[in-house]
This record gives structure tokens, C-alpha cells and sequence, in this order.
């Protein structure tokens, strides 16, 4: 399983390479990374953590995941994360909660970017999501 998350790590390093976060000062990298240290308890975790923004923001494909070495479950778990068009924020979020492995590994992304100097708008943002996400975790 470990062999797992060093290929995910492997991938979103070579499809992030050249793109910036804030304000181009620090490579792309660095956030699946740090969403990836706040699961390290959990390996399928790790996985999601690593590759939560790949099939969004970079031109890979699910099936070129599949292809690259990246299991099925995995694949479609990073499915359940990415967000959709026509889908507003509170429709993903809800989404989102009814996935364990999605939820654990979506509060870490928004703890990881409220870690990274957001603007008002994200802290509000994020503040909605957390609540959300956590509400039954909580209980």
C-alpha cells in the first residue's frame, strides 16, 4: 500500500510541476503535500490527499490515473472529491459528506488553505465547508 502513495505523490508532482499557488511564490506541490501530512494515519487517505487536484486542475484523466498504476477505488474516490460543473458549493459539500475517506480528506484541503494566507472570501468559504463537513462527525 505504501508503493501506492509514493506513485500518487509521483504523479501529482510531475503533473504540478510548473504551476504556483499564491501568487506565484510557491510551487503547487507544496498543498497536496500538506493536505497529505494532516491524514498520514491513514494510506487510502494519503492517496486521495496527493491526487485530490490532479484530474482538476492538470490534463489528466481518470483513466490515465488507471493507466499510470492507480487503482480503481482510488481513482474514483478522487472522482467523488473533484468538484463538478452545475454543481454549487452546498450541492458538492453535501456530496462530499456522504463519503468518509472524501470528508477526511476535504477538511484537511480546507485547513491546509486557511494554513495559506487566504483572502476574506476563502476564510468565509471555508468556514461554511468546515462546519458542514464536520456537523456529523461532531455529534
Amino acid at each position: 500500500m505504501l508503493a501506492i502513495v509514493e506513485l500518487a505523490e509521483k504523479i501529482a508532482t510531475e503533473t504540478h510541476a510548473g504551476q504556483f499557488r499564491r501568487g506565484a511564490a510557491i510551487p503547487y506541490i507544496e498543498h497536496p503535500r500538506a493536505v497529505a501530512s494532516r491524514v498520514v494515519d491513514d494510506l487510502d487517505a494519503q492517496v486521495l490527499a496527493n491526487l485530490h487536484d490532479v484530474i482538476e486542475d492538470c490534463d489528466v484523466s481518470a483513466e490515465t490515473l488507471q493507466k499510470g498504476g492507480i487503482p480503481e477505488k482510488h481513482v474514483s474516490t478522487v472522482l467523488r472529491l473533484k468538484k463538478s460543473e452545475g454543481l454549487d458549493y452546498a450541492s458538492y459539500l453535501d456530496r462530499a459528506a456522504r463519503y468518509p475517506l472524501v470528508t477526511k480528506v476535504k477538511i484537511a484541503d480546507m485547513i491546509s488553505n486557511l494554513a495559506d494566507t487566504p483572502n476574506p472570501r476563502q476564510i468565509r468559504k471555508y468556514a461554511v465547508g468546515l462546519e458542514r463537513l464536520t456537523r456529523e462527525r461532531v455529534k
